[in-house]
C-alpha cells in the first residue's frame, strides 16, 4: 500500500545522482568538486576520479571556520567554506575544476559556495 518514504526519497536521490555523474568527471588537473550538506554542516572534497582519490577537502566541522561563523550552515559558512577550498586548491597549484552539486539544486547555499569558488579564482 504506503511505500516507506524514506526508501522512497534514497531512491530518487540516487537516481538524480547518477544522472548528474554521468555528465560530470574529474581529473588530477581538473577535480572535481563535490558538495554534501548534512543537517549541521557542509563537506567538500576536490576528487580525482581517474585514481579515485580525495585532493583536498575541507568543511565547516574544522575549527577554524567554526570560529569565524556563527552558524556552519547558513549562506556565510559557505562563503568562507569556499573562500577556504580555493586558497587550499590554489596551494596545489589547480585552477580549473568541475563542481558537482550532486542532488541538490543549484541555489541557496550551493550557488554561494560555488560562488566563492569563483571569487577565489577557480574556473568552472
Amino acid at each position: 500500500m504506503h511505500k516507506d518514504k524514506s526508501e522512497t526519497r534514497k531512491k530518487v536521490k540516487a537516481r538524480i545522482r547518477k544522472r548528474v555523474r554521468a555528465k560530470i568527471w574529474g581529473s588530477a588537473e581538473r577535480p572535481r568538486v563535490f558538495v554534501f550538506k548534512s543537517n549541521r554542516y557542509i563537506y567538500v572534497q576536490a576528487v580525482n576520479d581517474e585514481n579515485g582519490t580525495v585532493l583536498v577537502s575541507a568543511c565547516t566541522l574544522e575549527k577554524a571556520l567554526k570560529e569565524k561563523v556563527k552558524n556552519t550552515k547558513n549562506k556565510d559558512a559557505c562563503q568562507s567554506l569556499g573562500q577556504v577550498l580555493a586558497e587550499r586548491l590554489k596551494e596545489k597549484k589547480i585552477e580549473r575544476i568541475v563542481f558537482d552539486r550532486g542532488t541538490y539544486p543549484y541555489h541557496g547555499r550551493v550557488k554561494t559556495l560555488a560562488d566563492a569558488l569563483r571569487k577565489g579564482g577557480l574556473a568552472f
